[in-house]
């Protein structure tokens, strides 16, 4: 079953903050995992944060900054903060085994899409058990189990990824399930991934939309829409940009990408001559794409999709793929879906797009519905519950 989060009565939450321990897997960049981390740091912190690895060459938020980080034995290794840290994946175990909190919290909170929710939590100060482990689970680590295909895509890089999970998949599956029993209570960042949780780990979970900054993701009326196409995105396997691209070259439209990621050169290679990559850019230049933009394209399976309600807050439409987190947020008044993840299904949609039948002002409204407000009252809410409630030996 799936128990999604209504909106909490405001009084309901303790004015007194706990002592909550974050977790999350790695603190190496800024997506959607880490806005959400950064909301917890906010309202919870500054506390000590748990990771398996941290590039402290990177400034990222003022709450993240503020916490003490801890890492994993996994900072040592060679690469590990860059790119080379996919490559870890079959030792991701021992990394987060290494971990230890001390007993002097209140709550474990983890944020999770790859192992952190394996860590142990604390024993409490009295000696009386250890404290409760709130997961906020984004997905079941997909390339173990859902996505393991679309890891296998792209080339050399793709095959040597396919060649380390057929040797190691199975093993780490039954750690990623096994260790189910250290998360207390799960909350999901959508139905989709409440599914996923049940369907994997066999445990309920609550839905807790991720925040979306709508008082800085804002519609400018001075910019017109242009007629180029948009995409946002780490450049993975999973967030099949390489449709978007393929369906640019088909119909010979403009497309611009704004992202990096393992698959840019892949991603390069098929390429026509109206896309362009516009490389990682900061929020500023990201809002700025979104408000001129004549739509966003979201072809890729997303546990939520933070990017696509961004763009509504900025009164962009968005054609999207009809799975995945889109059924939270997608609506018929702010843009188009797709029902098979193929060329000609996106090409479809893009001419069948009319831009003047979508409102700038109804995509707004619709991505008010996840401001960063309701995020914080729901999420206090639940600490305050598992606090309450928490009888863990």
């Amino acid at each position: 079953m799936v128990v999604v989060q209504s909106t909490p009565d405001a009084d309901f939450v303790s004015a007194t903050t706990p002592r909550v321990a974050l977790a999350h897997d790695w603190l190496v960049g800024m997506r959607g995992g880490e806005r959400v981390l950064d909301r917890l740091a906010a309202v919870f912190g500054p506390t000590d944060l748990f990771l398996m690895v941290h590039d402290p060459s990177r400034r990222y938020t003022p709450a993240l900054d503020a916490c003490t980080i801890h890492t994993s034995s996994m900072q040592r290794w060679p690469g590990a903060a860059g790119r080379l840290r996919r490559w870890y994946l079959p030792l991701y175990p021992r990394a987060v085994e290494s971990l230890h909190i001390e007993p002097r919290f209140d709550l474990l909170f983890s944020t999770s899409s790859a192992m952190i929710k394996a860590i142990r939590p604390p024993m409490r100060s009295d000696g009386s058990g250890r404290v409760p482990h709130l997961c906020y689970c984004h997905c079941p680590a997909r390339y173990l189990w859902s996505l393991t295909q679309e890891y296998a895509s792209g080339g050399l890089t793709g095959r040597l990824r396919s060649a380390g999970l057929a040797l190691f998949g199975n093993r780490l599956r039954r750690y990623d399930l096994n260790t189910c029993d250290r998360v207390d209570t799960f909350l999901a960042n959508s139905t989709h991934t409440a599914r996923a949780i049940e369907s994997c780990y066999g445990r309920q979970a609550t839905v807790v939309p991720p925040p979306v900054d709508t008082e800085f993701f804002t519609p400018e009326p001075s910019i017109a829409r242009g007629e180029h196409y948009l995409v946002i995105s780490a450049l993975e396997p999973y967030k099949r940009v390489d449709l978007a691209i393929h369906a640019a070259n088909v119909l010979k439209i403009p497309l611009r990408i704004g992202g990096d990621g393992s698959q840019l050169s892949f991603l390069r290679q098929l390429a026509g001559p109206t896309v362009t990559f516009l490389g990682p850019l900061e929020n500023e230049q990201t809002r700025a794409e979104y408000r001129s933009a004549r739509a966003l394209l979201f072809p890729g399976i997303e546990d939520f999709g933070i990017v696509p309600v961004e763009a509504m807050a900025c009164g962009c439409p968005v054609i999207a793929f009809n799975k995945g987190g889109a059924e939270d947020w997608m609506t018929t008044d702010v843009g188009l879906t797709f029902d098979h993840q193929s060329v000609a299904a996106l090409s479809d949609a893009i001419r069948q797009f009319d831009s003047t039948a979508v409102s700038a002002d109804a995509c707004r409204r619709n991505a008010q519905r996840f401001d960063i407000a309701t995020f914080d009252t729901a999420i206090q809410r639940e600490v305050m519950h598992i606090l309450q409630s928490s009888t863990v030996p």
